[in-house]
């Protein structure tokens, strides 16, 4: 899989987060290297479950359009 890269906008709002969490729910002070290493680490190792999570809600949304679809194109059949 290839790996997730966040635009850097995006990475520092993600690591202010971070470092925030860590002094208000642990009262641990994160510095802006250890916050972006833990992404980097959550990005590499958890992304790819969330990932196929995705896929996997996306499929069954469109196997349910897909359903859906076919019982309306059927209602639409003329009798003959």
């Amino acid at each position: 899989m290839i790996p997730i890269k966040l635009p850097r906008e995006q990475k520092e709002q993600i690591m202010e987060k971070l470092v925030a969490y860590f002094e208000e729910e642990r009262s641990e002070k994160l510095g802006n290297i250890g916050a972006e290493q833990i992404i980097d680490f959550m990005l590499r190792e958890i992304a790819p479950f969330v990932y196929n999570k995705a896929v996997d809600d996306a499929r069954q949304i469109v196997n349910q359009k897909s359903v859906s679809l076919e019982e309306e194109l059927y209602a639409l059949e003329r009798r003959l």
